[in-house]
């Protein structure tokens, strides 16, 4: 088991990651009420790059999903934003590079987790595992079913937690 420390960091970066996705959740119901912020179709000729799961889509997609390069430009940032802060926690609770790579994927694991957790308490959606969503927009838009950013995330903690696990019973 952890150790009593590692348990308390763990726990720590939980309660930050879950009230993030609140903030992120709560920043996509804005953006899907005023400005109807969403992608229900993807075709051939939008397609960059197809990966099971995920579409990543031609760069001028993004102006399909919000039309104004300005608020577009602030969303892209946004998002870049979400990715430093993420990586600042894990940065804060540990020392060494793979321990903060650790903790950044579970923090990023707990955090997309509850992100649609949250949008399903406070909107209704997604409605089911296999509603497509916009999963980032950097560099290029990225589409597909929110069971994969899910399974993702489910893969993310459990391989963070196993490593760090590992690393305490070295200690």
């Amino acid at each position: 088991m952890f150790k009593l420390e590692t348990k308390s960091v763990i726990l720590k970066v939980v309660v930050f990651a879950i009230a993030f996705a609140f903030v992120e959740a709560s920043v996509v119901v804005y953006l899907r009420h005023l400005l109807g912020a969403s992608y229900s179709e993807i075709g051939k000729g939008q397609i960059l790059l197809l990966l099971p799961g995920i579409a990543f889509l031609q760069p001028q997609e993004a102006l399909k999903i919000i039309q104004d390069s300005a608020l577009l430009n602030v969303e892209m940032a946004r998002e870049a934003a979400t990715l430093v802060m993420l990586a600042i926690v894990a940065a804060l609770v540990a020392k060494d590079f793979k321990k903060i790579l650790a903790f950044f994927l579970f923090a990023f694991g707990v955090w997309d987790i509850f992100y649609y957790v949250f949008l399903r308490l406070t909107i209704g959606w997604p409605t089911s595992f296999s509603d497509l969503d916009i999963f980032f927009l950097l560099p290029v838009p990225w589409v597909g079913p929110v069971f994969v950013p899910v399974l993702i995330s489910l893969s993310l903690i459990t391989a963070s937690l196993m490593y760090l696990k590992k690393e305490g019973k070295k200690l």
